[in-house]
């Protein structure tokens, strides 16, 4: 006799809480085999091609294309027939997170009973927990009710009743136990929403076009508007000559062998700045009140495509060459037009190089990719009439600009950073001496 098992949407790494079908690769009826693709979905980070832990024929489909689902919701369910096998816990050695062909252990499951909270605001240490029977059910979320006596346990519900400063005490949850859920949050805020637009009512409603502010560009908006309620930023800039720069990279490109990129050149500039002054290779932790300094250099560069604008990461670019960078950037570059980035290749980076001249445009103040500390911009380099050698000339200039967090650093580091680089980009043998 056929079992029917439920596959879910699984954690697709990074903390990400929800992503959208694009396209079902699988049809009702049809045989799946064990790890084949059945959903193409994308989150705030990359497309991705999910594959089912399970064989057997497919019954059912839930979500239909450009809908969204969040995390552990069901995307299908398989028949899978006494011939063949349920998967044990060996797996298959899938790489999603908490996610592959071997059942999950049967767990106690804990739920922490509301309990009145002191004047401190930490919960009473005599929070009664009540647990009941083992269930068949993949394990609870770390996050879920560790914060206090809330009975949220998705990070999406608290982060959207945070972003709307709406206080999850006030709402009585739907869900079993009293559980709060994005439902809950989203009829708050629309009664709010309606309160707040009442006197305005009779006011003619304007036209125009809505687009809603998810996949990439939701991820975009949420973590620059982070960005700029957290770190209180400050940009400094410098117009550098890049005429020997050019020269230099057009020597080397003359040789036999792969060619030089300008932005591996920058980067590696960037990199030996960023060893002499490590204050910008660092994030601030908000709630240990620390600055963490790093001592590994993962670099990364805004790349715009047609889904958006992504900022892969280079990793470890403190101990490659500019050949081995230039083949890097180069890879995550076509990757990232081709849409098949991974979440490791667009999440923990230390440090931004913005080279916004590919626009045609000489400066910009960039926002700082939250949780970094800077971000290095580089403008378009352009022939301009410049002072050398006590002569005026037609000379190859750049402009170069740093934001940085100025818990970090004060003035005289970020200023001394951006020196550094003028100083490099505008005779590269500095960069030679101090290797």
């Amino acid at each position: 006799m056929a079992q029917v098992l439920e596959f879910k949407l699984p954690d697709l790494g990074e903390g990400l809480t929800e992503a959208v079908i694009v396209t079902w690769l699988v049809q009702v009826g049809e045989v799946v085999a064990i790890d084949q693709p059945v959903v193409e979905v994308e989150t705030a980070k990359a497309m991705v091609e999910v594959p089912c832990p399970y064989g057997g024929v497919v019954t059912a489909r839930f979500g239909e294309e450009g809908s969204e689902l969040p995390v552990g919701a069901p995307l299908l369910t398989v028949a899978v027939g006494e011939a063949t096998p349920v998967p044990e816990a060996a797996g298959s050695g899938n790489v999603l997170v908490g996610y592959g062909t071997g059942a999950p252990p049967a767990r106690r499951r804990r739920v922490r009973t509301s309990v009145p909270e002191r004047a401190n605001g930490t919960a009473d240490r005599n929070t009664a927990v009540a647990e009941t029977a083992p269930r068949a059910q993949p394990p609870t979320p770390p996050t879920a009710l560790a914060e206090g006596p809330i009975p949220v346990i998705s990070p999406l519900v608290r982060r959207l009743a945070r972003d709307n400063d709406l206080d999850l005490r006030a709402l009585s949850g739907s869900g079993p136990d009293g559980l709060i859920l994005r439902a809950d949050v989203e009829d708050a805020l629309r009664v709010g929403a309606a309160r707040a637009a009442a006197p305005a009512a009779t006011a003619p409603e304007a036209v125009g076009t809505r687009t809603p502010l998810k996949g990439i560009r939701g991820a975009v908006a949420d973590k620059l508007s982070r960005s700029r309620r957290e770190i209180p930023d400050a940009t400094c800039w410098v117009d550098a000559d890049a005429t020997e720069l050019m020269r230099a990279r057009t020597a080397m490109n003359a040789a036999a062998g792969p060619k030089i990129s300008l932005l591996a050149l920058l980067a590696r500039i960037c990199t030996a700045a960023l060893a002499r002054y490590p204050e910008l290779n660092s994030y601030v932790d908000v709630e240990a009140r620390e600055i963490v300094r790093l001592d590994h250099v993962h670099l990364g560069f805004a790349a715009q495509t047609e889904r958006g604008l992504v900022v892969p990461v280079v990793r470890d670019a403190h101990g490659r060459d500019a050949e081995s960078l230039t083949a890097e950037f180069a890879r995550l570059t076509d990757s990232a037009h081709a849409g098949t980035l991974t979440p490791v290749d667009l999440t923990g980076g230390t440090f931004t190089l913005n080279n916004y001249g590919v626009f045609g445009v000489d400066g910009s103040t960039p926002i700082i990719n939250h949780p970094e500390a800077a971000m290095l911009g580089v403008g378009r380099i352009v022939p301009k009439p410049w002072v050398h050698e006590g002569e005026l000339a037609v000379r190859q200039v750049v402009q170069l600009s740093l934001t940085f967090d100025h818990r970090v650093c004060d003035g005289g580091t970020a200023g001394g950073f951006l020196r550094y680089v003028a100083d490099c980009v505008e005779n590269p043998t500095v960069l030679l001496r101090t290797l």
